[in-house]
């Protein structure tokens, strides 16, 4: 994988929240009932002051949700020192529900943190169905975290999809870079799925047995071209294309044709071979990321096409000699200024072969 734009991110964790200036809170939020809850569960708690919230609201960056500034004010968890009283917490986390954060360690959800890297990053795609509850995102500066269960973070999503609800509990799955979701199992209740539209249900563990399909993936924005999948390049090219894939073949190499002018492709794969003519990827002027055969980066180097919009790129290598194709990376390395790899060469006698 050559890394040609330091620091930089498929474009999947760059998209940020779309507005959502009609979002209300759900029919269930209550904060008069969730603060009588919690503190019948909570006798002699000590909450957050005004101040505090606030401060926590100018560091966010955001206005907390008025269920979230409810549950600080019956218990901040750790006091001005941030030393944790232990046992404070975990009274707290059994009346919460989950593992809680303190007032001071709230965060927004940052999508750059949950990058996988370009080798899987570049393939992912995502999108807001327009019956999603949760929008198709890797992060939002409105997804609060709170709190977790031993792996994954709850978090008081404050940019709902069209669907949802402002304030609506969602869950960062830890084994996920993209997305939230609405399902999760609580404590003590393995295999049910919770559906919390709201801070009070969640603290109430109110059950929803309906699921909502957050993912948002129902447009194309991926595809793949070969045995298998789709037979021509022609039925993959859509405005909603950011993806394209091509697998090996036997038979006749595509032509990229139909793809030139597609908005939104930004990443291009493709076997050895599978290319008719490597010269018309110079004509994809949105990629971020290409890989390609050696010998198709070869003919891209010596014509000068290679695209300059590229933040990252790979070689595809089959039964290849990696010398050849580490000087090859070096070429490309070279257009972006970037250091080159570094060839160290190890003679000596391993002896008889057995």
């Amino acid at each position: 994988m050559l890394i040609l734009a330091d620091s930089s991110l498929a474009a999947p964790w760059l998209r940020p929240p779309d507005p959502v200036p009609g979002a209300v809170p759900a029919p269930s939020a209550d904060p008069k009932l969730l603060e009588r809850t919690l503190r019948e569960r909570l006798p002699g708690a000590v909450g957050a002051t005004e101040q505090e919230i606030a401060a926590a609201e100018a560091r966010l960056g955001i206005t907390l949700s008025d269920e979230l500034k409810v549950l600080y004010r019956v218990a901040r968890v750790y006091g001005d020192d941030d030393n944790c009283d232990f046992e404070e917490a975990n009274r707290a986390g059994e009346a919460v529900g989950c593992e809680l954060s303190g007032l001071g360690h709230l965060y927004s959800v940052d999508a750059a943190a949950r990058h996988p890297g370009w080798e899987h990053g570049a393939r992912h795609t995502v999108s807001t169905g327009s019956d999603a509850a949760v929008q198709g995102l890797a992060g939002s500066p409105g997804w609060i975290g709170f709190g977790g269960n031993g792996g994954d973070e709850y978090a008081v999503d404050l940019t709902p999809g069209p669907a949802g609800y402002y304030g609506q509990i969602i869950l960062i799955d830890h084994e996920q870079s993209l997305g939230a979701h609405l399902r999760a199992v609580p404590p003590g209740i393995a295999g049910q799925p919770l559906v919390a539209d709201s801070l009070t249900d969640f603290v109430l563990g109110r059950m929803r047995e309906e699921v909502r399909d957050c993912r948002g993936d129902r447009l194309p924005a991926a595809a793949e071209v070969g045995p298998g999948s789709l037979e021509t390049i022609e039925a993959a090219a859509h405005p909603a294309l950011e993806v394209l894939s091509i697998r090996a073949r036997h038979g006749t190499p595509f032509r990229l044709g139909p793809v030139v002018g597609v908005p939104l492709l930004r990443t291009l794969t493709a076997m050895p071979g599978t290319l008719a003519d490597p010269l018309e990827v110079a004509e994809l002027t949105g990629l971020e990321f290409l890989e390609i055969g050696a010998e198709e980066w070869r003919v891209l180097l010596d014509a000068g096409a290679v695209p300059r919009t590229l933040k990252a790129a790979a070689i595809k290598v089959r039964n290849q000699d990696h010398l050849p194709v580490a000087a090859l990376a070096n070429e490309i390395l070279a257009l972006w200024d970037r250091p080159k790899i570094t060839q160290t060469l190890i003679t000596g006698d391993l002896g008889p072969l057995i």
